[in-house]
Order: C-alpha cells, then sequence, then structure tokens
C-alpha cells in the first residue's frame, strides 16, 4: 500500500484487545428477562417504519455520500435463499458498521449482535433495537434468552452480523485477530456463514476513504469436529478470507503503529 503525506499514527499495544476509538459509555444493563423480542403489534409497525422506512434508506445515502460505497460479491448471498445465515465483518467505520450489513443483506432484515454500551446512549435503547440490535447480556443468566432470541431470527431467516475483532479501529487495513467465541451461533444452530471485508481507496478530494465490500462465503461449520474445533476452523476460514480481500487495500488516513515497533 502506498505511503501517503498527512497521514495520522495512532500506536497500539494488543491488536485482539486495544480499545482506540476514545468513546467511554457505562454499560447499559441487559440481564434476565430482557425483551429480544416484541409481538405488541403497534411495536411491530414502529419497528417496520424505523427500519425500512427511516434507516434504510438513510444508510444507503449515507454510505453512498460519505464513502461512495459498493459492493463486490453480493450474489454470493443468494446461494442461501430460504435460510438464515451469519455475515461476519471487519470493524473499522463509525456510523459504517452500522449501516453497511444492512445494504449488502438487503432486502432481508440484518440483526447485529452488539455490546451492551451499544444501548447505553439516553432514548436510544429502543430505536436500536427496531433497527436490530441484539445486545449481548452482562448477566450470564440472560445467555439463554440471548440465544433463543438468536436462534430465533435465525430459524426467520434474517442474517445475523457479528463484529468478531471487538472494537472500532477506524479505516484500518489490516485483519485484526477474531475472538473464536464469536462463531458459537453457527456452530451451535447449523447455519451457514458469510464474511464482508471493508477496503479502502483514495477518493479524488478529502481524507474520507472510498469503502468498497468484499462479500466471501458460504462457509459451514465442519461436524465431524468438537464444537469447540469447529468455532475455531470458522474463525481461521474467515479470517483467511479477509486476509486475501484485505490486500486490496490502497490507502487510510490512520496509520496503526505497535508500540515499541517504529516498522509495524
Amino acid at each position: 500500500m502506498a505511503q501517503e503525506k498527512n497521514v495520522k499514527t495512532v500506536e497500539y499495544v494488543n491488536d485482539a484487545d486495544d480499545e482506540l476509538c476514545g468513546i467511554n459509555r457505562k454499560t447499559a444493563r441487559v440481564g434476565k428477562g430482557y425483551k429480544y423480542i416484541h409481538k405488541n403489534p403497534f411495536w411491530l409497525i414502529a419497528e417496520f417504519f424505523v427500519y425500512r422506512i427511516i434507516m434504510k434508506p438513510f444508510a444507503y445515502l449515507y454510505c453512498k455520500l460519505r464513502f461512495s460505497h459498493k459492493t463486490v460479491n453480493r450474489e454470493a448471498l443468494k446461494t442461501c435463499k430460504g435460510k438464515g445465515y451469519f455475515i461476519y465483518g471487519n470493524h473499522t467505520l463509525y456510523g459504517g458498521d452500522a449501516f453497511i450489513p444492512n445494504i449488502i443483506n438487503s432486502p432481508r432484515k440484518t440483526f447485529t449482535i452488539v455490546h451492551a454500551d451499544n444501548m447505553s446512549l439516553f432514548g436510544t435503547k429502543n430505536f436500536l433495537m427496531m433497527c436490530g440490535a441484539l445486545p449481548i447480556p452482562t448477566d450470564f443468566h440472560a445467555k439463554n434468552e440471548f440465544m433463543a432470541a438468536v436462534e430465533k431470527r435465525a430459524v426467520q431467516h434474517h442474517a445475523i452480523a457479528i463484529y468478531p475483532e471487538a472494537h472500532v479501529w477506524p479505516y484500518c487495513t489490516k485483519i485484526r485477530p477474531m475472538h473464536t467465541a464469536a462463531f458459537e451461533y453457527p456452530v451451535r444452530f447449523r447455519d451457514p456463514v458469510f464474511c464482508f471485508t471493508n477496503t479502502f481507496s483514495k477518493k479524488r478530494f478529502g481524507k474520507t476513504p472510498r469503502v468498497t465490500t468484499y462479500i466471501d462465503g458460504p462457509f459451514y461449520p465442519d461436524e465431524t469436529l468438537s464444537e469447540r474445533e469447529q468455532m475455531k476452523k470458522l474463525a481461521d476460514t474467515v479470517h483467511a478470507a479477509m486476509c486475501e480481500r484485505a490486500k486490496n487495500n490502497s490507502y487510510s488516513p490512520i496509520k496503526y503503529v505497535k508500540r515499541g515497533d517504529s516498522n509495524d
């Protein structure tokens, strides 16, 4: 990737766990009894309006205007008509990471597994839930309810998006280590897996890169292995596919350097 002038340098210590976004929020409690699935008809009407009429058009417009966004190999998703699937991506865009899964999986609704921190902003919880947020429980005793909600959305043939790198590193051009636990869902529910890799190239004007999203898959759990081995194999397969696509990066306004290693 060619070197650019006026590139910001950010140091990190651990590329698997460092939080570099600089946003600190009080984590919302997501405990036993948290309502993941709503059946009230008024909620469902509002959910349809918020997701289909407000969020989706805004997502398309925002990503096109800000990132000149385009998708490559979207037809791969058509191989899984009539079934739900899990789709994993690199966590590199403020705003865009909330919108791009909904764009590439359309017309399916996309549900996104998120950290409970995302539900902490006052007045946004219901809006985010209507847009498809599935917050990870902060209480171990709520895990069964959470997993039941994830399974129900898969059974309903929706797409379920996950960012296995966990933390946002804006415009990062390398694929960071992935948390193997993030691959528990397709192993448990026997569902196909896709991945999407956001890559960056320079626009004629401005520092904000052009974003191209590459889709790969489907990949399937290897049922000849133990569950833990299946998770590890899926994580390795997705990571390898995304690393190959990341070779298409040609620009980033941010350079990530490991502390103590000036040549990283």
